[in-house]
Parts: C-alpha cells; structure tokens; sequence
C-alpha cells in the first residue's frame, strides 16, 4: 500500500484522541501501541502512507475501520470487457472502447445489434446465444467463458452506466487480493426519459432500492453493514471468479450474493465504492414489482445451505436481545435494569476506554438492537407475529409498535437525496410510501417462508446472537504496531 490514502468509516471513533479505536462492521475495538497512535493521527488527517505501515492499515481495512482511496487515473479499455446478460431487449449500455459481449438469454425473438450510431462501437459487440434460458447467473458465466481480459465488469440491461465509470474502478485492483468492486446502483428517477413524471414505484425505489447500498463506502461480506451487492453492475478480476468457480449454475436467484460470500471466504477483498453511480430502471407495474420482492426473498433458504449463519434477520448481543425480550413480556422495570447492567459492565470491560464513550455505545447499541428487530418483525417473521396477534392482546401490541418504529424510522431515514437527483426528487407522500414499504416487507418475506418450505430450514428466520464489542485479536508486530 505505498503512497496510500484512506477514509474514516463514519463508526469510526478514538476516544479522547487515545490509544483506543473502535470502529468498523461489525465493531471491533483496537488497542494501539504508540506506533499505531502515530499511524491512526496520520489516516484521520489524510495523510499518503507508506507500506511499512500496512500491518495496521491492512487489520483495519480488513475490519470496515478506514477505507482506501486509489489514486485517480487513467486505465487500459483493453484490460476490461464487459458482459451483459440480456433477454428480449437489447441492452442500454453506452460502447465504446471495451470488449462488449451481450449474452442473449434464449430470447424468443434472437437479439441482434441494432443500427445506432450512439453505440460509438470502436472495438465491435459481440452477441451469443444461449439455447436455454438459465438466468442471469448464467448468461454471466457464458460469457465469462470467451473472456481473454484481467478484468470483467457484468452490466445487467437494464442499467445506465459509463464505461468510464467502470475504467475508474479498476483503480481499486491496484491492491491484488482486491477480487470485486461494486459502484451505488441507484433508481433511474431523476435522469433520463420519464424523470418529468415518475411512476409510483419509481418514486419509492429512489429511496427504497434493494440495489441501493447507500452512499457510504465498505467491504463486502456477511454480517456487515454491506454484507451483499447486486451483480446489476460489478467489477471483479477474472483470476478470482475462476478460482472460486465464478457463478453458482444452481441458483437463478441470489448468485450474486452467493459469489461475493465465496470470494471472502477464499481471503479475497471485495468493495463498495459509492462514488460510482450506476442507474437501474424500475419495475413498470406493481405485480411485477411484487414478484421481484418475493423472489429475492426466494434466494434466502439456498443461501443459507451454502452460508450457515450468513443470512440471520437478527444478529446482535444476547443482552441487547434479553433486554427487548423483557419489555415485550411486560417487564419494562427488568428490561432497563439488564440494559442499565450491560452499560455498566461494558465500561467495565473497557477499562481504557472513557467511560461515557462506553455508555454511548451501550446506549446506541440497544436502541440499534431494538430497531433491528421491529424491522425483522414486520419482514420476514411477520407470519408468526400475524398469527400470534390473531389471539394474543400482547402480541397485537407487539406487532404494532414494530410496524409504527419500522415506519417511522424508515421515513426518517429515507429523506436524504437522492444520487443524481438534486434537492427535487420526488417524493410520495407518507400513506403510499408506508403503504409500499409494508407491501415490500410481506413480498420478500412471503417469498423467504416459501423458499424455507422448499428447501426445508429454517435457518434464514433463525437470530444470532454475538459478544459485542468484538476484539482485533492480534499480536505485536516487529515494529511494534499493535491493532
């Protein structure tokens, strides 16, 4: 990493400018040596540094703590080719230096290149069909198959972006155990044809996108705040898709998440890169908008065969937990007295840390915890809950107050703007966006139950509880930075 720059994820925090960080997804806690003090200075204050301190850089780019800043310049089109799955339309990509082959996905009517001068083909489209229709798992890896690049970028149809955009990313592959980089993949509202009078769902996709991953970067992978993106536009290095055996034939939905989880089990790096924005077209009615919701939900009960434990609704601390499960069995006076002891017995665990930092953290940790499972509530364990409601007076309440926090929190968050779309991005008002959340909730929770029915689990409804905060464990290095 000589020469590298970083940014601070917004977890991150030194306490009292200390020997102490925490920060990363999920929280972990560093314990510096003076060394790694002078290290930490130097990253909060934007400072290049050099290899010689990648014992440390790498432990907390690995954790979520800082991400890197790659250098801006210009890349190779010929080390990238892009793929594009497509079926019955042909694709909006804009071409112009890459290797560009589309993958016709057994369409009805074959595919061919159309006459239009705005494609700017400078080295051609290549067109392959398939003989059956797989998906787009598997039109991805038809065309991964005749990739003769170090890079590949796979671009769905239905996705705006500039090749340029992509060229950019590869800028992160300056690191080589970096495998994928993902770009935001935002809702079209805003650019292009329609953006004068967006559709309903569109208008809630600005802000509600299962795409979107938001605006701040991370790693990827299971159990952190980005723990997936959508293969709707993806970067990855050819040598590492073939090494983990690239798309998983086996499933037509969720193959995107299966091989990002694939990549970092294999010690690969994967990244988010939100500075990148791609723009994604929204379903045109709201049955199909509905199928799509049930059918991501669908991909839940495979996933977690292949990834046990990697697809839990609830992951969190055991007291963070006891403490709700208490004040929903009508014991509020025992939920504050195990929320109240957890905070205490935290600044004892953190006996180097302030110990208003320590509440801070307990404090934020349980209201998080509470949040997290009025959202599972209404998402994928809403079955049980209707049920339980159906002849309990406490579970009615229960329900009610998660669907009230889930809506409420959900319209707070989602009033920051839009990528792309300035400070006049429209917005629906609050009933059909409340009403569409709810609606997007049972779809992909209904699809998640049917998924489990077919494959027989239960794993992807099923808590994890953690110890929180988790530790960097670790040992001094030979220059004595210690994470």
């Amino acid at each position: 990493m000589t020469g590298q720059r970083f940014r601070l994820d917004s977890s991150y925090r030194r306490p009292a400018g200390g020997s102490t960080v925490i920060a990363g997804s999920p929280l972990r806690l560093f314990r510096l040596s003076p060394g790694g003090v002078r290290v930490a200075e130097a990253i909060e204050r934007g400072e290049s540094l050099t290899g010689k301190h990648a014992s440390l850089t790498e432990r907390l780019v690995d954790a979520g703590a800082i991400h890197p800043l790659p250098p801006a310049r210009d890349s190779d089109p010929t080390t990238l080719t892009i793929v594009i799955p497509a079926h019955r339309e042909w694709p909006q990509f804009r071409h112009r230096q890459c290797r560009l082959i589309v993958v016709d996905d057994a369409s009805p009517t074959p595919l061919a290149v159309p006459s239009d001068a705005a494609l700017s083909v400078t080295r051609g489209v290549e067109v392959i069909r398939r003989p059956d229709n797989g998906g787009p798992g598997a039109a991805r890896s038809t065309g991964l198959a005749v990739v003769d690049t170090p890079f590949v970028a796979f671009v769905d149809s239905d996705v705006d972006v500039d090749e340029g955009d992509l060229l950019a990313l590869l800028a992160h592959f300056d690191d080589p155990l970096v495998a994928l980089v993902a770009p935001r993949a935002a809702s079209s509202v805003g650019t292009g044809a329609g953006a004068d009078h967006p559709s309903m769902l569109a208008r809630y996709e600005v802000r509600h996108s299962p795409l979107d991953m938001g605006a701040e970067p991370a790693r990827i992978a299971a159990g952190t705040r980005v723990s997936y993106v959508p293969a709707a536009v993806v970067v990855c290095r050819v040598e590492a898709l073939t090494a983990v055996g690239g798309f998983d034939p086996g499933l037509r939905y969720g193959e995107d998440v299966d091989l990002v989880w694939r990549l970092a089990a294999a010690g690969w790096r994967c990244r988010y890169e939100p500075s990148v924005v791609a723009y994604h077209r929204t379903r045109r009615s709201l049955p199909e908008w509905c199928i799509q919701r049930f059918r991501y939900g669908t991909s839940a009960a495979p996933l977690a065969r292949r990834h046990p434990g990697a697809l839990a609704p609830v992951r969190m601390s055991g007291w963070s937990a006891g403490m709700w499960i208490a004040v929903a069995a009508g014991w509020p006076v025992g939920g504050a007295l195990t929320g109240l002891a957890t905070a205490l017995a935290l600044v004892r665990k953190l006996h180097d840390v302030p110990a208003v930092e320590s509440l801070r953290l307990a404090g934020l940790g349980h209201l998080w915890a509470g949040r997290l499972l009025a959202a599972t509530m209404t998402r994928v364990w809403w079955p049980v809950a209707v049920c339980a409601a159906m002849v309990s007076r406490r579970a009615r309440a229960i329900l009610a107050v998660s669907v009230a926090v889930t809506l409420l929190t959900d319209r707070r968050s989602s009033t920051s703007t839009a990528p792309g779309n300035g400070h006049h991005s429209p917005q629906l008002d609050v009933v059909r966006a409340c009403g569409l959340r709810l609606l997007d909730d049972v779809a992909y929770g209904t699809g998640v139950w049917a998924g489990m029915a077919h494959e027989r689990t239960l794993s992807p409804v099923l808590p994890v509880f953690t110890s929180w905060p988790g530790r960097s464990h670790s040992k001094p290095t030979r220059r004595g930075v210690l994470a």
